[in-house]
C-alpha cells in the first residue's frame, strides 16, 4: 500500500488527504513532526531533498512530493471521480483556478503564518512586515474568488475540483493567523459553508 508522509495540522498535507478521500483511495499515513524538524532528517531528505511534506511513497519505493504532482498521479491512477477536469477545456479551467488558488491563497497565507508567527525561526529569518503584506495579498485574492463564485457553484465551474480543495485548506488555515471570512465575501461564505459539509473536509 502507498504511504503518505504528512503532518496532520499542516494545510498542504490536508489537500492530499482530501483528494484521497474524494477518490476513495486508502493509504498508510506516517506522521512527521515538522516543528521538531523530523522532515529534515537524512531519511526524509532522501525522500524529498526540499525537506517538505507531504510525500507519497509508492509500493516500489518511488517518492512523489509537491501536492499538485501527487494529485496528478492519483488522478491518472484513479480517474473517478474526476477532480482535475474531464475535457481539454475543463482541464485547462481547473488548472487555471488551481494555480490561482495556490498563488493567491495558499502561498501568501503560508508566508503570513511563517513570517508573523516565527514558527520556523530556528531554520529561517522571519520578516514580520513581509508576512503582513502577504496577508494583504491573501485578502485581495479572496475578492477575486468572491467574484468567481458569484457565477458558479464551485470555483472551476459546476463540479467540485482540486481548486476547491486548495482554497478550502488555505481559508481554514488562515484562522491560525486570525483571518476569517466576513461579509465582504458573501459568495465565498456560501461556498465555504457548502464544501465544508463534504466528508472529505474532515479528512
Amino acid at each position: 500500500m502507498m504511504t503518505l508522509y504528512e503532518t496532520k495540522t499542516a494545510p498542504n498535507p490536508r489537500r492530499v488527504r482530501m483528494f484521497l478521500t474524494e477518490k476513495g483511495v486508502g493509504v498508510n499515513y506516517a506522521q512527521i513532526d515538522i516543528e521538531k524538524g523530523e522532515n529534515l532528517t537524512p531519511e526524509m531528505l532522501a525522500k524529498n531533498p526540499l525537506g517538505k511534506v507531504p510525500i507519497l511513497e509508492l509500493e516500489d519505493g518511488t517518492c512523489i512530493s509537491e501536492c499538485d504532482a501527487i494529485c496528478t498521479y492519483l488522478e491518472a491512477q484513479f480517474p473517478e471521480p474526476c477532480l482535475m477536469g474531464k475535457t481539454p477545456l475543463g482541464k485547462g479551467i481547473v488548472a487555471m483556478w488551481q494555480r490561482r488558488m495556490e498563488v493567491g491563497l495558499m502561498l501568501p497565507i503560508g508566508q503570513c503564518f511563517q513570517h508573523t508567527t516565527g514558527y520556523f525561526r530556528d531554520r529561517m529569518t522571519p520578516v514580520p512586515e513581509f508576512g503582513q503584506e502577504a496577508g494583504k495579498d491573501y485578502k485581495k485574492s479572496l475578492t477575486i474568488l468572491d467574484q468567481c463564485l458569484a457565477e458558479s457553484e464551485f470555483i472551476a465551474g459546476d463540479a467540485f475540483s482540486i481548486a476547491d480543495i486548495t482554497a478550502l485548506c488555505a481559508i481554514d488555515f488562515a484562522r491560525v493567523v486570525k483571518m476569517r471570512l466576513d461579509d465582504n465575501h458573501p459568495n465565498v461564505q456560501r461556498w465555504h459553508a457548502s464544501v465544508s459539509q463534504r466528508p472529505s473536509a474532515k479528512a
